[in-house]
């Protein structure tokens, strides 16, 4: 093993208003002290119940990916695991949350954070 992962970094407009958004969907401590970060108006983090940290660092220019669009592609995405779709779903947009493609049959449905970041919510 060369490195441990010690947390996923997201680009975006508002790292607060992003952290404050993952912490509805997930739980967990917004901006949390640690010894890895420093806090401030452009890095917020999240430390979630799983042990697994997101950090929200302000682009000033953040250019949102439009899923499926190859010419602005997702960058990368997180699979949320849910036991309920319809209720996670109701929970997610009320949090700010975008759906971009619920189609209905499938175990899951894909939406957009704030600030535009593809995400799936995966039936469990």
């Amino acid at each position: 093993m060369i490195a441990e992962l010690q947390c996923v970094v997201l680009d975006c407009p508002e790292p607060q208003t992003l952290a404050d958004f993952y912490r509805a969907l997930l739980g967990g401590n917004v901006n949390q002290q640690d010894r890895r970060w420093s806090l401030d108006e452009t890095w917020a983090t999240l430390h979630t119940p799983s042990g697994l940290v997101l950090a929200f660092q302000r682009a000033t220019d953040h250019q949102p990916p439009r899923w499926p669009d190859p010419s602005r592609p997702q960058q990368f995405h997180l699979d949320l695991g849910v036991a309920d779709l319809d209720q996670a779903q109701e929970e997610v947009l009320a949090a700010g949350g975008t759906l971009l493609d619920g189609a209905d049959g499938r175990g899951w449905r894909v939406y957009a954070d704030p600030a535009g970041h593809p995400f799936c919510l995966v039936r469990e």
